[in-house]
């Protein structure tokens, strides 16, 4: 009985040693761009800014641009940890940068914008609301949660194609090519093409719209 009772027990501990490598190794593939401390590897352009605050991220201001700048991402899952003080906050998540945006228009008229603004949901405009390419793709889903607890965002780009899920619900599947509606409004980006690779970031709206963010880290698919 001792020999069995020794046996299960170096097989229990070898299963938990295999699971807790297992966890470890999955979590090794996610990379931190933000590291709860400050700005490193990021720079800011036009009006407001980011603050660092108990290791998050907040919007103060705006319209301006936080960008990684260290390099461009293709072939990756972006995922973005993010929370709102009310339904009409504003923000957004850019991809597909061509180039290091001077000013935040660079940005909105050459990358995409992968909208944060539920606001809009209760105007009943599904190409400006959370989890779409704004103003080019129409909401599939309706996800984020309310003011106050924690969304997550993962967006995989994986050459042209480009997927958004919002708290596990697909929001946008787009790839380069595809019909997008013409420009209605003169804020909505200038339509045509976006690159492969490119630079990321994300968006301080307006002084009426805090975002936080808690985590922004990328995982390679190539």
């Amino acid at each position: 009985m001792k020999t069995l009772h020794l046996k299960e027990t170096i097989g229990l501990s070898f299963i938990f040693i295999l699971m807790t490598l297992s966890l470890h190794a999955q979590n090794e593939k996610w990379e931190q761009l933000f590291n709860g401390k400050d700005l490193g590897g990021w720079e800011h352009t036009g009006p407001g800014e980011f603050i660092v605050e108990e290791g998050v991220l907040k919007t103060s201001g705006g319209m301006g641009l936080l960008w990684y700048s260290k390099e461009k991402f293709q072939n990756i899952v972006l995922r973005v940890v993010y929370t709102v003080r009310n339904n009409d906050a504003n923000s957004g998540v850019f991809i597909r940068l061509p180039e290091a945006p001077t000013d935040p228009w660079m940005a909105v008229n050459t990358g995409y914008e992968v909208q944060i603004d539920n606001g809009f949901r209760h105007l009943h405009d599904d190409y400006h609301c959370t989890g779409v390419l704004y103003s080019f793709t129409k909401a599939a889903a309706y996800p984020q949660k309310r003011p106050g607890e924690w969304n997550t965002m993962e967006i995989t780009l994986e050459g042209p194609h480009t997927v958004v899920f919002v708290n596990g619900k697909k929001v946008t599947d787009f790839r380069e090519g595809d019909e997008v509606p013409a420009e209605k409004r003169w804020f909505e980006p200038d339509r045509g093409p976006r690159p492969d690779a490119g630079y990321i970031g994300i968006q301080n709206h307006d002084n009426a719209s805090v975002v936080l963010f808690k985590e922004i880290s990328v995982k390679r698919l190539k």
